[in-house]
């Protein structure tokens, strides 16, 4: 072997050399992130990963397959999933709890007891992550390997409870204490379901009522209106059923800048009609709703309160109540028709040709002899009062 003037070995110092420039070693961890590459050494991992893939993480992937030896029995196997899945629950981290117990029913092993707890225990988990449905499964196939197993039962009626399965959560909870009499769960949730069964009793009860005083409103309504002989428009009399729907609720949405959700027509208690009416200003295009118009009222009566101070928009104040007249368009046949404003709201809406569209009884109202009103009526066929 070679040796240097100081009798050193040649070798030793060529060895040595390699570590002294700035060439790291393969595989050294990097300065700035050695941290995050620790973590991944399977020995000194903080987390292990929900799922493994041996490609890119070998050496875990290398621990998991002595954890669970493929040469143990399917029993042992699936016990030993049951255990991980236990420390998880504990460890509140359901999720993972929940993968491990599947993997231990996935053996498929003969050991009705252990398959049992794996539904059990699986059934757990799933209800603290709200899956009540999937938890209430398990509680079912734990209970079918062993019908009196009094935590499937116990966790069953407790889903039924979520589930607002009132009686069939009274059910369960009526058959576990057949087995213990002071299961203090079972015990609180019969007394919970049976408040709650009868609470849903009694709103169905109150919704059936309801809906029973409603239907009776209205066709008193429908009644009320072809009794006035008030002909509604084609698209709704052509069945009362639809007629009465189509009362239900009317609004005025899409009409301009004024809404009325919800206002409809209403019969008193005097037996006396109130609608709503909408008000159109083609000139402007404006419009104004009045929310209870009196079927006894006479438009001129709402146009004396509605233009006692002229609108924003009546720049000219043009609008007074004498020299407004009022109008409805024949939309089927293309005709006009003028209103009396002297007129009650009754008379107008058993005129010959009108019908009321929507639930809401509408009218144009333009100024006397203006010109905007004689170009609006160019080539349409009005018919005025004499």
């Amino acid at each position: 072997m070679a040796r240097n003037a100081d009798g050193e070995d040649a070798d030793f110092d060529a060895f040595l050399d390699k570590f002294r420039g700035p060439q790291r070693y393969e595989g050294a961890l990097s300065q700035a992130n050695w941290e995050e590459e620790f973590d991944q050494v399977p020995m000194f991992m903080k987390k292990a990963p929900t799922e493994i893939d041996p490609r890119q993480n070998p050496e875990l992937a290398c621990l998991q397959s002595i954890i669970f030896d493929e040469e143990q029995t399917l029993e042992e196997q699936a016990k030993t999933y049951k255990n991980e899945g236990n420390d998880y629950f504990k460890e509140k981290d359901y999720k993972k709890a929940v993968i491990s117990y599947t993997e231990g029913l996935k053996k498929k092993c003969s050991d009705i007891e252990l398959n049992t707890v794996l539904h059990t225990n699986r059934a757990a988990a799933q209800f603290h992550l709200g899956n009540y449905r999937s938890a209430l499964n398990d509680a079912i196939a734990a209970r079918k390997l062993k019908p009196n197993h009094l935590k499937a039962i116990t966790r069953g009626a407790l889903c039924h409870l979520e589930l607002k399965h009132f009686s069939e959560a009274m059910t369960w909870c009526e058959e576990g204490l057949r087995i213990d009499p002071k299961e203090k769960k079972l015990l609180e949730a019969t007394t919970k379901a049976d408040r709650l069964k009868r609470m849903e009793e009694r709103d169905f009860r109150k919704a059936k009522f309801e809906e029973k005083r409603e239907q009776s409103q209205k066709e008193a309504l429908l009644k009320a209106i072809k009794d006035r002989n008030i002909k509604l428009s084609p698209a709704f009399s052509k069945d009362d059923t639809a007629v009465t729907a189509g009362l239900a609720e009317m609004s005025l949405d899409g009409l301009g800048s004024e809404t009325a959700d919800g206002v409809k027509v209403c019969l008193d208690e005097n037996g006396s009609l109130t609608w709503p009416v909408l008000f159109l200003y083609p000139e402007h295009g404006q419009t104004d709703l009045i929310a209870a118009f009196h079927e006894e009222s006479r438009f001129i009566d709402h146009l004396m309160v509605m233009f006692q101070e002229p609108p924003p928009w009546d720049k000219e104040r043009k609008y007074i109540p004498s020299e407004l007249e009022l109008y409805y368009e024949d939309e089927e046949r293309g005709e006009i028709y003028q209103i009396d404003t002297e007129t009650t709201l009754l008379q107008a809406l058993q005129h010959q040709r009108y019908f009321v569209k929507a639930g809401t009884p509408t009218f144009l109202v333009l100024v006397k002899l203006a010109p905007f009103s004689k170009h609006y009526f160019s080539g349409k066929k009005v018919h005025r009062l004499k």
